[in-house]
């Protein structure tokens, strides 16, 4: 199983006309291959729509992608708003849920970080010990790293029904030490860079 999350950062005032081109189009292009969900950005780099879709292997994304190519109505005809695309391979981790369709939100958080090479195990088994508590306070739709695009990223996303609720929840488990996971005393801290971005599902993203 593997993710692309197909990143799109819009000129002023396009997300609009996007999100209604892509939904012209989208329900042919899912006759195809599963996408999972599609997200415009709310609040962090504006402008941006991300949209993730499944596929068992790179074979199939390979057969798939070029077989939607073919057609006149995909890709959407949104040219002329891009000012750059990024295309991530992702693989989910084993104790990580799945992106599944559903009322999840409507607000996500996606945080993504990038590890130290070589010590990504490392992060594995620090989350391992804390992740269920976590987890137990409220929903993670994935955790996930990188295979092709950026080396060593670590992407989780997770979904709110408010900011309010977000800020509670995460402010709370940080007073009782459950997140974020600690380093161990000595450890080399391994996480790099840390960004993060909240989202909105558009009408027509199987997650919302």
């Amino acid at each position: 199983m593997i993710y692309e999350l197909r990143t799109y950062d819009l000129k002023f005032r396009a997300l609009p006309e996007v999100i209604k081109r892509f939904g012209d189009s989208i329900e042919k292009r899912q006759k195809l291959s599963t996408m999972v969900a599609f997200w415009y950005t709310e609040i962090g780099p504006l402008n941006q729509i991300i949209h993730c879709w499944q596929y068992e292997d790179a074979a199939e994304r390979s057969r798939v992608r070029s077989e939607a190519v073919k057609q006149d109505w995909w890709p959407p005809n949104i040219g002329e708003f891009i000012l750059k695309q990024t295309v991530e391979l992702f693989i989910p981790w084993d104790n990580s849920p799945l992106l599944t369709p559903g009322k999840h939100g409507p607000y996500y958080e996606m945080r993504s970080y990038l590890i130290q090479p070589g010590l990504m195990g490392q992060t594995k088994a620090r989350w391992a010990k804390k992740l269920d508590e976590r987890t137990a306070r409220s929903p993670l739709a994935v955790v996930m790293e990188g295979d092709v695009g950026t080396a060593s990223k670590l992407v989780h996303i997770w979904p709110y029904q408010s900011l309010d609720e977000r800020i509670k929840i995460r402010n709370q488990a940080k007073e009782d030490g459950v997140w974020p996971p600690k380093n161990e005393p000595g450890e080399t801290v391994e996480v790099q860079t840390q960004e993060n971005k909240i989202m909105l599902p558009a009408p027509f993203s199987p997650m919302q």
